[in-house]
């Protein structure tokens, strides 16, 4: 499998959001991230639909989204589900009860699905969803706010991640203080795709850099 590479959005510098486009586009990622946050399921404010709207109309790139948010009933998905994006993350610290349910919803709006997990989540609780989704998202640091330092841990958590997984189609997803220093041993332990915040966007050549991602 090809390595891939998102930025997430959310390190944009939102003044000048055409210009962050305009980076993003020049550097042939995969995906655009979006990271959805509504200070309950962790502590900050993003974005919604309008915004994820108003970018994926002006780009081709695909949108995956990370949903951050207490997901307690079905009508806070239905929303982004109707967005034109590729995929939905859902966090499964955020509704262990009706996960299975929105998974399914997700798949049914022709989306691929997709479960993220907090650093101290241990791989072993994503056994129930392994033959339903196609994406994991490992948190390497704890979700909420760009510029984090990475935690080192996760990277045996992707090694035990990998093996877990066995022949599965499901690709594994990176996201929290992903830099030029780190990258390689992240991929190295079996990561398939990162997500990339600040780092991106202060990089003086981001393009060369997802090259090196791709070529992997």
């Amino acid at each position: 499998m090809n390595k891939l590479v998102a930025p997430s959005i959310f390190a944009a510098d939102f003044y000048d959001m055409k210009r962050a486009l305009k980076i993003i586009e020049k550097s042939r990622v995969d995906m655009i991230h979006y990271d959805v946050m509504d200070n309950h399921f962790v502590p900050n404010i993003s974005f919604g639909k309008k915004f994820i709207e108003d970018i994926t109309r002006r780009t081709l790139i695909p949108a995956n989204v990370h949903l951050m948010i207490e997901l307690d009933n079905i009508e806070k998905l239905k929303d982004f589900a109707k967005l034109p994006v590729s995929n939905i993350t859902l966090h499964l610290e955020s509704s262990t009860k009706k996960l299975l349910k929105y998974i399914e919803y997700i798949k049914k709006n022709g989306k691929t699905a997709g479960i993220s997990i907090k650093p101290d989540t241990p791989v072993e609780r994503l056994k129930l969803y392994l033959d339903s989704i196609q994406l994991i998202l490992v948190m390497s640091v704890e979700p909420g706010f760009s510029g984090q330092k990475f935690l080192k841990k996760s990277i045996s958590k992707i090694k035990r991640l990998k093996s877990f997984i066995g022949d599965r189609n499901i690709i594994i997803q990176v996201d929290g203080g992903i830099d030029r220093e780190n990258y390689m041993n992240i991929l190295e332990s079996g990561a398939d795709f990162l997500v990339i915040g600040s780092c991106f966007f202060s990089d003086k050549n981001p393009s060369e850099w997802v090259k090196k991602i791709h070529s992997f």
